[in-house]
Parts: structure tokens; C-alpha cells; sequence
């Protein structure tokens, strides 16, 4: 995850952070560059084989510690990264307020991790719990989320470019597929309302407003940052290990 943040150096960013899961979810962020970050706090110490990493440039929140993604609910059981804008963001903060929910940011990406605890505590199941939280959301974005409840990554788009690269061992989120490049020999690349689910043994693509899994083609794209220009139809099967954003 560090190296595919290392890609997206050339990005104007003032935090970052990552969050991985082992038998807990794990998180360490910070202010400044990655030199910086990293030589100063235990970020590289993180374990797990689950993760999702960011880097941020303040939009929403003065530059703090806090404010830097990930970002997690009451209970620190669920963790996401986002990039882009909730629009109603102040409108659900309220209400999540008046329900009980203590929030640590004054980004509008901290809403996220919210909603998601409300539908787990529900009882959904982690995938449920992410689509039924992401259909409340206005705006533009990619989000990728991870739970202590589930051995999996939930990720979905809308409006903003988000790619899948199949890596050796595993695969790889990344908002820009520039840091896929001599990483990932396939590509899959989100439409929009579409949600990946992530788990040990494969990645499925579902359609948020129809609530139907889709059967999508997979492009080759960057295998030593050359296309093998193979194509597939099938739902895809992959092991996973590492995500980021």
C-alpha cells in the first residue's frame, strides 16, 4: 500500500493514512508527506493482508490529524477512505448526531463510516450494510470500506474514476491507474453505482440501484505497463490481499 501511495506522490496532499485488519482493524495517519509519516510513527508496523490507504488534500476541515482518512464509526469497527464530495453531508451528520453518533472529523467523509455501523448494528450483513449506507449518499465519489465483521473490502463509484488491478497474490483498489502500472496485469474499471466486493477467493461487481450482480468484461492492462489486449466475459475470481484508494 505504501508503494502504490508512493505512485500518487505527484497528487498536492497534505495527510495520510492506512488501515489494515488482522484479528482487529489497525490504523495509523498522520499529517504531512510519507518520509515524514512513515519515519516518524509505526504505520510500517500495521498488520494484517486487508488494508486501505489514502492520501488527502483538505477540502472539508482545517489540516489535522483527525481530519486525515481513514475515518471510523463510534466503535471502531469500521473503517473507509474516500475521495470526492458528499453533498448532503451536513444534512446526515445531523441526523446521525441526534441518533447518538460521536464524530472525531469535520470532514464529510466521516458520515460514511457511520451509516454503515447504524445498518451493522442492524444486523446486516457488512455488504448489505455498505450498499444500503452508499444509496443515502449525494455527490460525487470513490469510497472503499472494511469492517472488523467481515474478511472483505466493499468499494463503489460514482463520478469518480475508480480501477481494480489484479496484482500477484491478490489485488489492488486505486483511484488512478497510473499506480497500477508495473504492479497489475489486468484492470477492471468501476462504472458508476457499481459496488465491488472483495473477499479471500474472488471479487464481485454489483449494480447499487438495481441491486443485481453483473457479469462484466475484464481488461488487461498493464502488465511491465504493457496491454496483453486479452478479454474476458465471466465473473472474475481472484484472491486478495492488499487495497487502497
Amino acid at each position: 500500500m505504501l508503494r502504490g501511495l508512493k505512485n500518487l506522490e505527484y497528487r498536492d496532499y497534505d495527510s495520510l493514512g492506512i488501515a489494515t485488519l488482522s484479528d482487529s482493524l489497525n490504523i495509523c495517519k498522520g499529517v504531512g508527506k510519507m518520509e515524514n509519516t512513515v519515519k516518524n510513527r509505526d504505520i510500517t508496523m500495521l498488520e494484517g493482508n486487508i488494508g486501505i490507504a489514502h492520501t488527502r488534500r483538505a477540502t472539508h476541515g482545517r489540516i489535522c490529524g483527525a481530519n486525515a482518512h481513514p475515518h471510523t464509526d463510534c466503535k471502531n469497527r469500521v473503517a473507509i477512505v474516500h475521495n470526492g464530495v458528499i453533498e448532503n453531508y451536513r444534512e446526515l451528520k445531523e441526523q446521525l448526531i441526534d441518533r447518538g453518533h460521536v464524530f472525531t472529523s469535520s470532514t464529510d467523509s466521516e458520515v460514511v463510516a457511520h451509516l454503515i455501523e447504524e445498518r451493522l448494528e442492524a444486523k446486516m450483513s457488512f455488504e448489505m450494510a455498505c450498499m444500503e449506507a452508499f444509496k443515502k449518499l449525494q455527490g460525487y465519489y470513490a469510497l472503499l470500506a472494511i469492517s472488523e465483521d467481515a474478511r472483505r473490502i466493499v468499494a463503489v463509484r460514482k463520478d469518480l474514476p475508480l480501477v481494480i488491478g489484479l496484482v500477484e497474490g491478490g489485488t489492488v483498489f486505486a483511484s488512478d491507474a497510473s499506480v497500477l502500472q508495473k504492479m497489475a496485469y489486468q484492470a477492471v474499471y468501476l462504472r458508476n453505482y457499481e459496488v465491488a466486493v472483495a473477499c479471500k477467493k474472488e471479487v464481485v461487481l454489483n449494480n447499487l440501484m438495481k441491486d443485481e450482480v453483473i457479469a462484466r468484461t475484464k481488461n488487461t492492462a498493464t502488465r511491465n505497463g504493457k496491454t496483453t489486449g486479452k478479454r474476458e466475459s465471466e465473473k472474475f475470481s481472484i484472491p486478495v490481499y492488499s487495497n487502497e484508494l
